[in-house]
């Protein structure tokens, strides 16, 4: 079927716009911590349900103690710190504005690659990180008080979306190297960023049960396990975000270049303008468009340079 892969990175955005957006519910019904802790749950019996069916063995094989402890540093920093970061601005600033932020992660992950594996920074990619910023500033930034510059938005909200997107590209990075180190004649390549995901998840499931006990005990997570919405929600939201976005967007590469299917999933941002407008009634002005729009083409300068 012609452009098979581009018409699967198209749906791997609308995925991920139906994980912004239940994940946005899910934090005002749940609690932050409650619907990590849940979907990080729920991500691991997904994860050991694929390997049983497809391996036989529902733990993955073929990962070594080196792997595994590059894998578990990147789910402490890319799911730990922001996941938690991620759902808090959607609590604060909305999944759309989030989302737009989020396209600053392969900026992140760009710098983190050139400090700590010596990758280079071609003048493409410092002109996609400009113009990415560029994006964001015309969406987030307004006239204030004798023609200053001001943020429409609560600045929590604004660093907790940096500090996800920060996260999710250091994140990447660290997933990067860990997957260098999987020995693939024991588990199907195609297989290795599942069982990535896997140690991952155990690193997020691991550290929002402790912050979530630390902070409010367990009690509203015995109170989201009663909650058939809530918990309808959380199923959801995992199997949009870590199981089927992860699992077709490993698939679009497959059917076309990584640079068409990484810039075809990053329209996320666009997408969801309008159902964020029908869904929380977030204004629709020409200024988030056009930075919406400018911040995909920054993406797109990343993957296509």
């Amino acid at each position: 079927m012609t452009y098979i892969g581009e018409l699967i990175s198209i749906g791997v955005a609308f995925s991920w716009t139906a994980t912004a957006l239940l994940s946005e519910f899910g934090s005002k019904r749940l609690g932050n911590l409650t619907l990590n802790v849940l979907r990080m749950g729920l991500a691991l019996l997904l994860s050991l349900l694929l390997f049983a069916v497809t391996t036989g063995s529902p733990l993955p094989s073929g990962i070594s103690a080196e792997a595994c402890g590059w894998m578990l540093l990147s789910g402490l920093v890319g799911y730990v710190v922001g996941d938690f970061c991620l759902f808090q601005c959607y609590i604060i600033i909305g999944s759309h504005y989030g989302q737009l932020f989020m396209t600053l992660a392969p900026l992140a992950a760009a710098l983190m690659a050139w400090i700590a594996l010596g990758q280079h920074m071609s003048p493409m990619s410092i002109a996609a990180m400009l113009v990415t910023l560029t994006g964001i500033g015309l969406s987030v930034l307004g006239r204030g008080q004798h023609h200053r510059l001001s943020l429409k938005l609560p600045l929590n909200g604004v660093l907790y979306a940096v500090g996800a997107a920060v996260c999710q590209g250091v994140g990447l990075v660290l997933s990067k190297v860990g997957m260098d180190h999987y020995d693939t004649t024991q588990l199907p390549t195609w297989l290795v960023p599942f069982s990535a995901n896997f140690f991952r998840c155990v690193a997020g499931i691991i550290g929002f049960t402790l912050l979530l006990y630390a902070r409010e005990g367990f009690a509203p997570l015995r109170h989201a396990l009663h909650d058939r919405k809530g918990m309808t929600i959380a199923t959801a939201t995992t199997i949009f975000g870590p199981f089927v976005g992860v699992g077709f967007s490993l698939m679009a590469v497959q059917y076309t270049s990584a640079g068409i299917a990484s810039t075809l999933m990053a329209l996320t941002p666009i997408i969801i303008i309008l159902p964020s407008h029908w869904l929380f009634r977030q204004p629709i002005t020409w200024r988030t468009v056009a930075g919406a729009v400018i911040s995909v083409v920054g993406v797109s300068l990343f993957f296509l340079s």
